[in-house]
C-alpha cells in the first residue's frame, strides 16, 4: 500500500472525520489519499494558523485527535501558533506537514537549506508538543501513526507533530496487522489520602471546590457532576472550566481570577477548604500573591502532573492522579457517606452574588452593556452546540456573564491567549457539532487576524452566529495603558482602525447588520437566531472606554479589585 493511503486509512480507522489544511506540494500525496475517501471530510483552510485553530477546537468537541496538514516551510511554520494553543489548552491533535524529499535536505552540511521550503519543523515544535516525529523511512509510519495517537490522547492531552518526507509518502509499505489495544491500569490513591481529604471537607465550613479545563480534558464532566452533587458543595471555575457545571446548577458559583466574577473571588478569599481539580493555579487565577490565595486554608490539588502541583501555590496536599480515574474512585468512596449541605455558606455567596451582580460592574458606560448582551444573547441561544470565544476584553465579558447550557461547549486560548482563534474554531466546532449551530464571540482586533476564514465559512455555508464587538480598539492592552501608561494609547488606539465588518461579510455573502444602541439588541439577537441553520454576523457596537471589570488590582489579595482597589505592581495584561 502507498504510505499516504495508509496514512489516510489510519485516520479513518481511529475516527477522524475532518481534517483541515491549507494545499501544498508536499503533502500532494496525502491531499490525493484523502480525495479517494468518503468518510473523512477535507476541509480546506484560507491560512495554515486557521486549519490548526479547526483542529483544536474538533479535538476538544470531540475527545479524538483534531487533525490538520500543511506543506513545508511557510506552511508548517505557519501551524506553530494552533500548536501551542493545543499544548497549553491540553487539546489532542495531530499534526501532519510534508517535508521535502530526502535526497533534497541538508542533513550534516553546513547550509542554511537545501531543497526549497526545507524547514526543520519538528525542532521548532519540539517544545510545544507532546512529541515531534521525523519520519525517515516508510517502514516506521505504522509505528508512528500509533505511538501518535496514544501520546496524544493519554495523560494530559495534546498535540504530535509527524513531518513526513514527500518521498516517503508515495512509498509502498506492506499493512501491519492491528496491533492488540494496550490496556491501562488505574491510578490508585492512598486510603490515608481519602480520609484526610474527607475530614478535612467535613469539618469545613465554606469550602469549595475549584474545576479547570482539566475535566474536559479527562473527560470526566459526568464523574464531576455526580461527585460535586454527591458532595453538595460549591463549585467555582476556572476560565478554561466555565462549562464544567451548567449555568443554572445550584452548586455553580462562578469564574475566579484576574477577571473573574467579584462574588467569586470574595467566595475563594472566604473560604476555608478547597478542592483544586485540573486547574494550575496560574497567575490569571490566585493574583500575584499566592501566600494569600493560599491562606490558612487547606488546599488539595489533584493533578496528573506532579510539576503542576506545588508549583506557585505551595503547601498543597498533593494527589497525582488522572482525573477520570481520581473522581472515578472518589464516587465510590463517598457512594455509602452523606454530605450536609451548609445553608450559612450557601447563603454567604448568595449575599454576595447579589451585592456584586456582572450586569453593574460597567456603571458609566455608554451604549450597550456588554455583561447584559452576554445574558441576553445566552437566552436566545439554547440551540447552540457551543460559545467559541476569541482573545480579549469580550472573552472576559463572555466568561463572566454567559449562561452555558448542560450541553454546550465554552472554547477559547487560555494559555496561548491567541488572538484570532475564535473564527477558525468555531469553523472546527461547527463541523464537529454538525448539524447544531456554533455562536462566535470576538473583538474587532482578534476577528481581524484570521478574517479569511469567512470565505471557510461561506463555502460551506456552516451555521455560525457571528458576534464581532466592536470597540474600535485593543481593549484589554488599551485598558493596560491606561492603569500604568498614564493612558498613552499608542497602537491600541493611536494608529489602529477597524472596518465596518458587516459590510465585510456581506462581501462573502454572509448576512449581517450592525447596533449600537441597548434598545436594538433584542430584536438584534432574534435577528441572528431567524435562520438557525446559515451564517449571519452581528456587529455590536461597544463604548472605546467600556474596561473589563473586575479586575483583581495586581500586587493585592484577590479579593482587593478594580476599580474600586488600584495596583500597587505592573502586571502582563
Amino acid at each position: 500500500m502507498k504510505v499516504s493511503d495508509y496514512i489516510i486509512g489510519e485516520l479513518e480507522r481511529r475516527g477522524v472525520r475532518h481534517v483541515f489544511e491549507l494545499s501544498g506540494g508536499m503533502i500532494a500525496h496525502l491531499l490525493d489519499s484523502l480525495s479517494q475517501r468518503q468518510d473523512i471530510k477535507v476541509v480546506s483552510m484560507r491560512h495554515e494558523q486557521g486549519a490548526a485553530f479547526a483542529a483544536d477546537a474538533t479535538g476538544r468537541m470531540t475527545g479524538i485527535p483534531g487533525v490538520a496538514m500543511a506543506t513545508s516551510g511557510p506552511g508548517a511554520t505557519n501551524l506553530l501558533t494552533g500548536i501551542g494553543s493545543c499544548y497549553f489548552d491540553s487539546s489532542p491533535a495531530i499534526f501532519i506537514t510534508g517535508q521535502v524529499n530526502r535526497n533534497e535536505q541538508k542533513g550534516e552540511r553546513a547550509i542554511r537549506q537545501l531543497g526549497f521550503q526545507e524547514t526543520d519543523i519538528v525542532s521548532m515544535a519540539a517544545p510545544i508538543t507532546k512529541a515531534a516525529f521525523r519520519v525517515t523511512t516508510p517502514e516506521e509510519v505504522p509505528s508512528v501513526l500509533e505511538r501518535a495517537f496514544s501520546i496524544a490522547t493519554s495523560g494530559r492531552p495534546g498535540p504530535v507533530l509527524i513531518d513526513v518526507p514527500m518521498d516517503v509518502q508515495s512509498a509502498d509499505i506492506t499493512v501491519p496487522q492491528d496491533s492488540k489495544a494496550r490496556t491501562v491500569e488505574p491510578s490508585k490513591i492512598d486510603a490515608s489520602v481519602w480520609n484526610e481529604l474527607f475530614e478535612s471537607l467535613v469539618e469545613s465550613q465554606r469550602p469549595l471546590i475549584l474545576v479547570g479545563g482539566g475535566i474536559r480534558s479527562a473527560g470526566a464532566v459526568e464523574s464531576f457532576r455526580t461527585f460535586a452533587t454527591k458532595l453538595r458543595v460549591p463549585v467555582v471555575n476556572s476560565l478554561m472550566g466555565v462549562d464544567v457545571l451548567p449555568y443554572d446548577d445550584p452548586l455553580r458559583v462562578g469564574m475566579i481570577g484576574s477577571y473573574g466574577n467579584r462574588w467569586t473571588n470574595l467566595a475563594i478569599a472566604r473560604s476555608d477548604f478547597l478542592l483544586v481539580l485540573g486547574s494550575r493555579l496560574d497567575v490569571r487565577q490566585t493574583g500575584s500573591q499566592t501566600d494569600a490565595f493560599k491562606g490558612e486554608r487547606k488546599i488539595f490539588h489533584v493533578d496528573c502532573e506532579t510539576g503542576e502541583i506545588n508549583n506557585r501555590v505551595t503547601g498543597c496536599c498533593a494527589i497525582v492522579s488522572e482525573l477520570k480515574e481520581f473522581l472515578s474512585a472518589a464516587n465510590d468512596a463517598i457512594s455509602s457517606r452523606e454530605f450536609s449541605v451548609r445553608k450559612d455558606w450557601q447563603n454567604e455567596i448568595a449575599s454576595l452574588r447579589s451585592s456584586w451582580p456582572d450586569t453593574k460592574e460597567l456603571p458609566n458606560t455608554s451604549g450597550i452593556n456588554p455583561n447584559v448582551l452576554m445574558h441576553e444573547l445566552s437566552k436566545l441561544s439554547s440551540g447552540t452546540a457551543a460559545y467559541v470565544v476569541d482573545v480579549g476584553q469580550h472573552q472576559m465579558w463572555a466568561a463572566q456573564s454567559l449562561e452555558v447550557r448542560e450541553d454546550q461547549r465554552f472554547l477559547t486560548s487560555g494559555g496561548m491567549g491567541s488572538m484570532g482563534f475564535a473564527l477558525p474554531a468555531a469553523v472546527g466546532a461547527a463541523f464537529a457539532a454538525s448539524p447544531r449551530p456554533i455562536v462566535l464571540i470576538a473583538g474587532d482586533g482578534g476577528f481581524q487576524s484570521n478574517i479569511q476564514e469567512l470565505q471557510t465559512v461561506a463555502h460551506h455555508e456552516l451555521p455560525i452566529k457571528m458576534l464581532v464587538l466592536n470597540n474600535g480598539c485593543h481593549g484589554m492592552v488599551r485598558q493596560f495603558q491606561q492603569s500604568y501608561f498614564d493612558e498613552r494609547y499608542q497602537s491600541t488606539l493611536w494608529g489602529y482602525s477597524a472596518p465596518n465588518f458587516a459590510e465585510i461579510a456581506e462581501a462573502y455573502k454572509i448576512p449581517a447588520r450592525t447596533i449600537v444602541n441597548a434598545d436594538e439588541t433584542n430584536e438584534a439577537l432574534q435577528w441572528l437566531w431567524s435562520t438557525p441553520n446559515t451564517p449571519i454576523l452581528l456587529q455590536v457596537m461597544i463604548d472605546t472606554y467600556a474596561n473589563a471589570y473586575p479586575k483583581i488590582a495586581f500586587g493585592s489579595p484577590i479579593s482587593e479589585m478594580e476599580p474600586f482597589a488600584k495596583p500597587t505592581e505592573m502586571e502582563s495584561t
